[in-house]
């Protein structure tokens, strides 16, 4: 039989709403707007023009870019052609850019104007790339010179080349944040993939009466996976940006009438920060997503009472799950606050000890899933792919809870918990009782070396517009709701906090910038 007849793959996704639903506003990106049938139209030609480029079945095709339509073009259209995409972070360093395309052997690498001079420095580190593809961005720009223009790719009028696809080949190499070491690659197949899409959909109630802004990067499996693919999935209207500051993402919600929404904790806490938010018409805005960190409890009930008409979702995952694991629910948002929720639908989660054994309700162990989103392994890394599969189970590296219900709540990454004089401190426990102080924005709470205590437990603190905050004020608090050990030895203040185009506050970075900060013993 032909195996066509029953193929599933992301290629096959778009291709099926276009049929459905072709009239259909599909997606926005500044001033291009396409239907279904066009941006299916529209990645046929692109996957015909990079065909003719030599790109056929398992090449691997690296895309260093911000948010665009020839971006979302590009993710089906390498996917109609059975190549692999390797999405890569645009905040990393030409070596580091370079490290990923040397690993992943990629030959071709798509950029856009923006980023097309740290593309071209780091294919040049000793990389297999030969070629590059121009790609557009949210506000017009010109083609870069010597790079095949999507421009070009999009007029191509040729034939598709017919490729054996399978739901099980690989789709997608993508890179972790190698917070620890070098990168790894985890290798996400279609039919991962798009288990983990019928899970979004289901669990996160996307429907195709959404209209979505996405603002986050599409590099990051997130905003790429769990919303634009769903979106197109099941027929919703995209709009995407590259832009995640307040300043265009309201004006856009007003604009579009934007009634699902997703972004980390940091960008909805710039969003009701922001002068524009009170003035704004926010009417339609119905569902609410965050992820990549966990919510402070204060800013959930914030957000709560200020947008009351909008319902919540924490979504909690990780790369190597194509990223979505658990879910909490709007019904749940504050009766389990700062819970990640329970297993969406194709997804089996346990919180076991070093033994595996499962944990008593409120000891701390390591979650472990089970699940068709995962990745098939580390590419070219057996051996760590061998440990994070130990036991039969996929090991997230990620501590947390279990209550009675089997709602997990996680205390922190293994490589965040404090040491200090022997005691174990979860930066998120300390950080969640700064925030319950009125004039405190932001913090992150992180551990600094320390000549008695080995780790000194430090918070940093951008406090709110107008508020004036001391360092007595902040221990003050603390040391009147926590353990002594638990209580910061010192509190930074600052303007703002570092953080990655995806939100994610980088506390790798605010270590090193403290790791020098001598902190006198305070008994």
């Amino acid at each position: 039989m032909d195996t066509t007849v029953r193929r599933q793959t992301i290629a096959d996704l778009l291709h099926r709403t276009a049929r459905r639903l072709p009239g259909k506003t599909g997606l926005i990106c500044g001033a291009t707007t396409w239907t279904f049938a066009e941006f299916d139209a529209v990645v046929d030609r692109v996957a015909a023009g990079l065909a003719r480029l030599g790109v056929a079945h398992g090449s691997r095709v690296a895309v260093l870019a911000r948010n665009s339509h020839g971006f979302a073009a590009l993710r089906f259209a390498l996917a109609r052609l059975g190549a692999v995409m390797v999405p890569i972070n645009f905040m990393l360093k030409a070596e580091e850019v370079a490290y990923i395309l040397r690993h992943a052997q990629a030959g071709m690498l798509a950029t856009d104007s923006g980023l097309a001079a740290l593309a071209r420095e780091a294919a040049a580190l000793d990389t297999a790339v030969t070629q590059f593809v121009w790609l557009p961005s949210e506000d017009p720009t010109e083609p870069v010179a010597g790079m095949t223009s999507f421009d070009e790719l999009a007029a191509c009028t040729g034939p598709l080349p017919a490729t054996p696809l399978q739901s099980f080949d690989l789709a997608q190499i993508v890179y972790t944040s190698g917070t620890e070491s070098s990168p790894k690659g985890a290798m996400l197949t279609h039919d991962a993939v798009i288990w983990q899409y019928a899970s979004c959909a289901v669990d996160a109630c996307i429907t195709a009466d959404d209209v979505m802004l996405h603002a986050l990067p599409l590099y990051h499996c997130a905003q790429l996976d769990v919303f634009l693919g769903p979106a197109v999935y099941v027929g919703a209207t995209s709009i995407v940006t590259a832009k995640p500051v307040p300043d265009n993402l309201l004006p856009l919600m007003q604009r579009w009438r934007i009634n699902s929404f997703f972004a980390p904790p940091t960008v909805w806490i710039a969003l009701l920060r922001s002068p524009q938010f009170d003035t704004t018409d926010l009417s339609q805005l119905r569902k609410g997503y965050y992820g990549a960190s966990i919510m402070p409890v204060e800013v959930l009930r914030e957000l709560a009472r200020r947008l009351p008409e909008v319902r919540f979702w924490n979504l909690y995952g990780q790369t190597e799950i194509a990223p979505l694991a658990t879910m909490l629910g709007p019904e749940d948002q504050l009766r389990k606050p700062g819970s990640c929720g329970r297993p969406v639908l194709n997804v089996e989660t346990r919180v076991v000890d070093e033994d595996m054994n499962d944990i008593a309700p409120g000891e701390v162990g390591e979650i472990v899933h089970r699940s068709p989103h995962l990745m098939l392994g580390y590419y070219h890394d057996e051996e760590k792919t061998a440990a994070a599969f130990r036991g039969g189970w996929f090991h997230s590296g990620d501590l947390a809870t279990l209550d009675e219900e089997g709602y997990i709540t996680v205390v922190d990454r293994k490589k965040d918990m404090i040491k200090t004089g022997g005691e174990n401190v979860a930066s998120r426990e300390v950080e969640e009782m700064v925030y319950r102080i009125a004039g405190v924005s932001e913090v992150a709470v992180v551990g600094v070396p320390h000549p008695r205590w080995v780790e000194a437990v430090v918070a940093i603190v951008v406090p709110k517009a107008g508020h004036v905050l001391t360092e007595a004020q902040v221990l003050e608090h603390c040391n009147a709701h926590m353990a002594h050990f638990k209580v910061p030895k010192a509190v930074v203040f600052t303007e703002t906090l570092p953080k990655n185009p995806s939100g994610k506050l980088l506390k790798r970075e605010l270590r090193h910038a403290h790791e020098r900060h001598f902190v006198q013993e305070k008994e």
